[in-house]
């Protein structure tokens, strides 16, 4: 047994570039991602080779660049529909523009293509992103309209609840103070 192992601490396999390929295939069965969340995962990898290993991190990063590249080329790895998808997914879940555009980046994609893929999916909704994600947040978490009881009393809560989650407080207001969900949309 080595030092990492009596430690606890598994010891990472060696990288290749079939390794690494292997890994990535995997990954991508599982999960949708960016090419720059694969490119941090793969890695990941590659810096944990190194340090039980002694592999050279920079050949493991070429490897990384080349395998992302090709996937890029190929199809594989679309950023633009990944940000798109995931814009989708968030806003139906009620993510706010704002928590959006925070998670994309998050995931490597950058400002222009969040905006592309908020502008796409503006167009697809054809109203207020944010309304319309504030209203699925408000029906998820039962604020406002969704509550059942006293409403009134709730208020603050369920405006700072919404203003958390990253929407405007005219946004939150308009949410929070509609007499019933069917009203949210006719002030």
């Amino acid at each position: 047994m080595d030092g990492a192992e009596q430690r606890g601490r598994k010891v990472a396999r060696r990288v290749t570039p079939q390794s690494l390929e292997n890994a990535a295939l995997h990954y991508l069965e599982r999960f949708a991602t960016s090419s720059a969340n694969l490119r941090r995962v793969l890695m990941r990898r590659v810096q944990r080779s190194a340090r039980d290993h002694g592999t050279d991190p920079e050949e493991g990063a070429a490897w990384v660049d080349a395998l992302v590249e090709r996937y890029r080329r190929s199809g594989i790895l679309d950023d633009r529909v990944y940000a798109e998808a995931r814009a989708a997914s968030l806003q139906r879940r009620g993510a706010s523009t704002r928590a959006i555009r925070e998670k994309l980046a998050a995931k490597g994609i950058g400002r222009e293509q969040a905006d592309a893929a908020l502008d796409a999916l503006g167009e697809e909704i054809g109203g207020d992103l944010d309304l319309e994600a504030a209203k699925a947040f408000a029906r998820r978490r039962r604020l406002g309209p969704f509550r059942a009881g006293d409403r009134e009393a709730q208020r603050e809560r369920d405006l700072a609840a919404l203003g958390r989650a990253g929407f405007s407080y005219e946004t939150a207001r308009r949410v929070i103070d509609a007499r019933d969900p069917d009203a949210i949309d006719e002030e």
